[in-house]
């Protein structure tokens, strides 16, 4: 699967850093209700770590999964553009029952939203776990499965 990873934020590396460590510790109103805060769990985790466990997530994607992907960029971004706390993924495209034959569809493109998915993650190994059931259910998209046949099973 082709991937694009790259930061999006515009500020140096090290405020952003900064900016992370700030949410980190005014956390306790986390964005997910009944969770914990969970970036405070977590020490900073640089692009490079997080690639990391995004290298080790795709190796984990059950078999099959990628098989019949053509055209389609995975990327990370630090966060939604509207801001939202509570996505971690999304899928922009045409799913492959929607194709027309020309074959000339921009690419689909599906995006991890890195900062929500550290403030999700209670751990490195839950932060690997919860990439992998993101990457599976924006792949759903692509091949045409909703949101509620998602949930019915277990990839929500």
């Amino acid at each position: 699967m082709p991937r694009v990873l790259g930061h999006t934020d515009s500020r140096d590396p090290e405020s952003l850093r900064e900016g992370q460590q700030e949410r980190a510790r005014g956390a306790a109103l986390s964005p997910f209700g009944d969770h914990p805060a969970r970036l405070a769990d977590m020490e900073y985790l640089s692009e490079e770590e997080f690639e990391s466990i995004l290298d080790e997530a795709i190796d984990q994607l059950p078999s099959g999964v990628t098989d019949e992907l053509d055209n389609v960029a995975l990327f990370v971004e630090d966060r939604p553009e509207d801001g939202n706390t509570h996505l971690l993924g999304l899928y922009d495209g045409t799913p492959m029952g929607e194709r027309g034959i020309s074959g000339l569809e921009l690419p689909d493109n599906i995006f991890l939203y890195r900062d929500n998915l550290i403030a999700y993650a209670e751990d490195r190994d839950h932060l690997r776990s919860e990439i992998v059931i993101t990457i599976v259910h924006e792949i759903a998209h692509f091949y045409g499965i909703d949101d509620e046949r998602l949930h019915e099973i277990g990839w929500g």
